[in-house]
C-alpha cells in the first residue's frame, strides 16, 4: 500500500539524540562486556579442550559423545546449566554469533579472533552431526530427564549419552534448517580466512536444508519425549525453513534459493507479524535479514520483508503507534518470565543490525504515519543493553562478572560444583545436590555469563532454585556479543 507522506510525522523519542545520550558506560565498558561475552562460551565447551582455553575451572568432558552409534560427536557446546548437546539452540547460538560477526565484526578488534574461536567450536560440531552418517542429522547428545536429576560438574558425568538423530524416516525440518542457516552463516564469516573450511561448511548446509525441505515434518515429533519440554519446537518448522534458505541464499547468492524464498514465502510465514525472536521462532529475523536485500539493493521481491521488519521494529518502540512490547517499570523490555534476557538480547540485536541497514542507505522504519530513525531504533536497543549492565533498579549486572554486583549463585552445574582442579575426586550425581543447595556463592566464577534475568518487576533474588531468572544460557549470551561489539566501536 502507498503510504501518503502528508500525514507522516517523525517519531522522536522523548530523550536525547543517541550522540549526546546521558550514560555511565563507555566505549571501554561494552569492550570489557564483549570480551566477557565471548569468554562465556569457553565455560560452556563440551570435548577436549585447546591448549589456549583460558576458563581454567573446566576441563575435558565427555570424549565418547557418539561412540553408542559408532560416530564422533564429541564437541560442541552444552546450552546451558545442564551437560546436554540440544541441536536446535546450538544451531541458533551458532547463526546468531555468525551474524553478530557478519555485521559487528569489524567493531571487535582484538576480540574477533576469540568470536571467531567460539564461532568455529560449535560449527565445527555441526559438521560433524551433518555428515557422521548419509542422510542422517545428530541432534541430540544426552538423556535429559537422567541429567536433569543429577547436579554434575561435565568432567564427571555418567548420565547415558544417548544419541539422537533425524532423517527421512524421522524428520526434523525445524532442527535441520536451522543447522543449515547455522553453517552457512558460519561459512560467511570464515570465507575470507579459510576458503576452504568455508566451502564445506556452505555445502553441508545446502545438504541438510535438502534433508530439512525434502522430508517435512517436526523434531518434536520425532523424537518428542527427549526434546520436550526442554526445546519443542512450538513455532513449528516453516519459520525454519524459510530462514534456511535466506542465509544459504546470502552466503551463496545461488538463485535458486530466492526462487525457493519467493515461492514458498506465503506458505512458510512470510505474510506473517510475528513479534518473538528466539531459538525457537526464525520469523522477525528473517524478515530483517531479507529485508535488507531491499534495502540496500532494491531487490523489489524482498519489499514485503521490509514492511513486516518496520512492524516488528515498531513494536518494540514505547510510544511508536505499533508499540506492542511490554516494559517492567525500570525499562526492561518483558516476554515472558522463563528466562527473559534471551528475548532482550535478540530483540537489541535485531534492532541494531536493523538500524544499520537502514542507516547506511538513508531509510526508516514506517510505523503508521510515523517514520522512526535508525537512531531512535539504537537508542532503544541502548537502554536494553545498559539495563543488563547495570543501569537498572536493582543496580545490578546481569552478567557475571562485570560491575561491581552481579548474580554469585548461578544455575549452572560446573560453576556451582569445586572443580576438578580444585577436588579432583569423583563428585556424584547425588553428592552434587550439596552444593546446588549452598546458599554460598557458587565457587567457579562463569566469567561472562547472561542470566535468565530479573522478574516483570525488576526483581532479582540470586538464587541458584530459580532457573527462569538465574540459569546463563548460550543463545542469550550469542546476539549480545553483536550488541556488545555495536556499542564498543561507538
Amino acid at each position: 500500500m502507498v503510504q501518503s507522506y502528508l500525514y507522516t510525522t517523525l517519531f522522536i523519542l522523548v530523550t536525547l539524540p543517541f550522540s549526546s545520550l546521558a550514560s555511565s558506560f563507555t566505549s571501554q565498558h561494552y569492550s570489557d562486556a564483549l570480551t566477557k561475552s565471548i569468554l562465556f562460551f569457553e565455560g560452556q565447551r563440551s570435548g577436549k579442550l585447546p591448549n589456549n582455553q583460558r576458563v581454567k575451572w573446566r576441563a575435558d568432558s565427555a570424549l565418547h559423545d557418539g561412540s553408542s552409534a559408532n560416530v564422533n560427536l564429541v564437541g560442541g557446546y552444552y546450552d546451558a546449566g545442564d551437560n546436554v548437546k540440544f541441536g536446535l539452540p546450538m544451531a541458533f547460538t551458532t547463526t546468531m554469533l555468525a551474524w553478530s560477526i557478519i555485521e559487528f565484526g569489524d567493531n571487535m578488534k582484538s576480540e574477533l579472533a576469540n568470536a571467531k574461536a567460539a564461532l568455529r567450536w560449535s560449527s565445527d560440531y555441526l559438521v560433524k552431526a551433518a555428515t557422521a552418517t548419509p542422510g542422517t542429522l545428530y541432534v541430540q547428545v544426552g538423556e535429559p530427564n537422567s541429567d536433569h536429576r543429577c547436579w554434575e560438574r561435565p568432567e564427571d558425568m555418567d548420565t547415558p549419552r544417548n544419541v539422537y538423530k533425524i532423517s527421512a524416516q524421522n524428520p526434523g525440518s525445524d532442527v535441520a534448517a536451522e543447522t543449515a542457516a547455522a553453517l552457512a552463516a558460519a561459512s560467511i564469516v570464515f570465507q575470507g580466512s579459510d576458503p576452504s573450511y568455508s566451502h564445506k561448511l556452505l555445502q553441508t548446509a545446502m545438504n541438510v536444508f535438502d534433508l530439512a525441505n525434502k522430508y517435512r515434518g517436526s523434531y518434536s515429533d520425532s523424537i518428542g519425549s527427549v526434546v520436550c519440554p526442554f526445546y519443542c519446537s512450538y513455532s513449528g518448522y516453516n519459520d525454519e525453513l524459510l530462514w534456511g534458505a535466506a542465509w544459504i541464499h546470502k552466503a551463496s547468492q545461488d538463485p535458486s534459493y530466492m526462487s525457493y524464498i519467493q515461492s514458498n514465502g506465503h506458505m512458510l510465514g512470510s505474510d506473517d507479524d510475528d513479534f518473538s525472536f528466539s531459538w525457537d521462532d526464525k520469523r522477525a529475523g528473517t524478515k530483517v535479514l531479507l529485508a535488507q536485500a531491499f534495502i540496500e539493493n532494491k531487490i523489489d521481491q524482498f519489499q514485503l520483508y521490509k514492511q513486516h521488519s518496520d512492524n516488528y521494529i515498531c513494536s518494540l518502540i514505547p510510544g511508536s503507534p505499533n508499540s506492542q512490547a511490554r516494559y517492567t517499570p525500570g525499562g526492561l523490555f518483558y516476554k515472558q518470565g522463563e528466562s527473559n534476557l534471551q528475548y532482550v538480547t535478540t530483540s537489541s540485536f535485531l534492532l541494531l543490525t536493523y538500524a544499520k541497514y537502514l542507516g547506511s542507505n538513508g531509510g526508516q522504519a514506517s510505523c503508521g504515519t510515523t517514520m522512526v530513525t535508525s537512531e531512535t531504533l539504537i537508542v532503544q536497543a541502548k537502554k536494553q543493553i545498559d539495563y543488563i549492565l547495570g543501569d537498572n533498579p536493582m543496580k545490578m549486572s546481569y552478567m557475571v562478572g562485570f560491575g561491581d554486583r552481579y548474580p554469585t549463585r548461578i544455575h549452572h552445574r560446573g560453576s556451582s560444583v569445586p572443580s576438578v582442579r580444585d577436588h579432583p575426586d569423583h563428585i556424584s550425581c547425588d553428592a552434587g545436590h550439596q552444593y546446588y543447595n549452598s546458599g554460598s556463592a557458587n565457587p567457579n566464577t562463569h566469567v561472562g555469563a547472561i542470566v535468565g534475568g530479573p522478574d516483570s518487576n525488576d526483581n532479582y533474588g540470586d538464587d541458584r532454585g530459580n532457573y527462569s531468572e538465574s540459569e546463563p544460557a548460550t543463545y542469550i549470551n550469542a546476539p549480545f556479543v553483536g550488541a556488545a561489539a555495536f556499542f564498543s566501536g561507538h
